[in-house]
């Protein structure tokens, strides 16, 4: 595929964030799907983009799962998600949900670019892509292929967390992708019975760690086990009007829209 056609692509979207952790397990995918459905709440037009490509969960979280694109020489179409959101995983290419991606750096990043370039985007107000863990092929292809990306950073508050935190802060600014931001998630677990908070990870480290690293800090998420029930259900927490949660990540997204102006 030419440059030039991902050029276009890249023309009609507004702003790009990049959701990215230095290890897994702390809700990156969680945080890149609730944020791209909030978005689309609000009335924007956004595109989620999984690039987890041996792990590609978002279709899960939207309740996308057995959905296949359609498309013809010219381009594929997403698939549609909830609020009109524009969806692309390579989930929706596979054969089944069970079938393994197995495959080395030039077919991810060939897979990328395919995503990028030949996807039916359309005008967007944001693109949200949801990378795997690390600082690896498919991170490096997304800071090749857009480098005006903004990278938000996922975190949880244990120190071993933190420090993949760092290294993920400094790939960015290696690579040349500016930093949005850290959100530190499963800060403080919310009881289900009583409405208490108990740190089980602690609390704070993302906070000081964006203080130590002079990014910004843009917001913390409890461990709350709603946000567990609402995954596994394919309906992303961020619409439940009632959960704390929802609040406290309605304030992340404002913070991410002040950010990005």
């Amino acid at each position: 595929m030419h440059d030039d056609v991902i050029s276009r692509n890249l023309q009609q979207i507004g702003h790009t964030l990049v959701v990215m952790s230095g290890k897994g397990g702390v809700g990156k995918s969680t945080v890149a799907a609730n944020l791209a459905v909030a978005l689309a709440r609000r009335g924007r037009a956004v595109g989620l983009l999984d690039a987890d490509l041996h792990g590609p969960n978002i279709p899960k979280m939207l309740n996308l799962e057995g959905a296949r694109v359609t498309g013809d020489e010219e381009g594929i179409n997403p698939v549609e998600g909830p609020h009109h959101l524009r969806v692309i995983s390579i989930a929706f290419l596979l054969d089944s949900d069970e079938a393994p991606v197995i495959w080395r750096g030039p077919l991810k990043m060939k897979a990328i670019r395919q995503f990028i370039g030949e996807v039916r985007w359309g005008p967007l107000d944001y693109l949200v892509i949801d990378l795997p863990p690390g600082t690896g092929d498919e991170p490096l292809s997304i800071a090749q292929l857009i480098p005006e990306g903004r990278t938000v950073i996922v975190t949880t508050p244990q120190d071993v967390a933190l420090l993949d935190a760092r290294k993920a802060v400094s790939f960015s600014r290696q690579v040349g992708l500016p930093v949005l931001g850290i959100v530190e998630n499963m800060s403080g677990f919310v009881c289900p019975h009583c409405g208490g908070t108990i740190d089980l990870f602690k609390r704070g480290g993302g906070q000081r760690a964006a203080a130590s690293l002079q990014v910004p800090f843009l917001g913390s998420l409890p461990l709350d086990p709603a946000i567990v029930a609402s995954g596994d259900a394919g309906s992303p927490f961020v619409l439940d009007d009632d959960s704390p949660a929802a609040g406290a990540f309605q304030h992340l997204v404002d913070r991410i829209e002040k950010a990005v102006g």
